[in-house]
């Protein structure tokens, strides 16, 4: 194999990592979002954690996050506005990449 060929390999293992480093940060953050949504819901424990499992499994209808905010709005009514959800979806993110690198 030639450098070349080394040098490509380890860039498509790289994006590859990076790839699913984002993926387990942004599956991390709707974990997080939900939890947060939940508690606003007055829900605790069990009842909790299946609504966070919920706004994970939502992510999946669509490309993007919208559908995660749709779910949440929708779940939370008038407690958050949108822009408030995506605020905290952001700072969450945030929250989820320094846990994943913790780990």
């Amino acid at each position: 194999m030639s450098t070349f060929d080394d040098r490509e390999k380890a860039f498509e293992n790289k994006y590859a990592h990076d790839q699913e480093m984002q993926f387990r940060a942004e599956a991390r953050r709707n974990k997080l979002l939900g939890l947060w949504a939940a508690e606003l819901m007055g829900k605790t424990g069990e009842d909790a954690a299946e609504y966070a499992r919920e706004v994970v499994k939502s992510d999946f209808e669509e490309a993007g996050h919208e559908d995660v905010v749709r779910k949440v709005s929708g779940d939370l009514g008038d407690k958050a506005t949108d822009d408030e959800i995506r605020a905290k979806m952001d700072q969450l993110l945030k929250v989820a990449k320094s846990q994943i690198l913790e780990e």
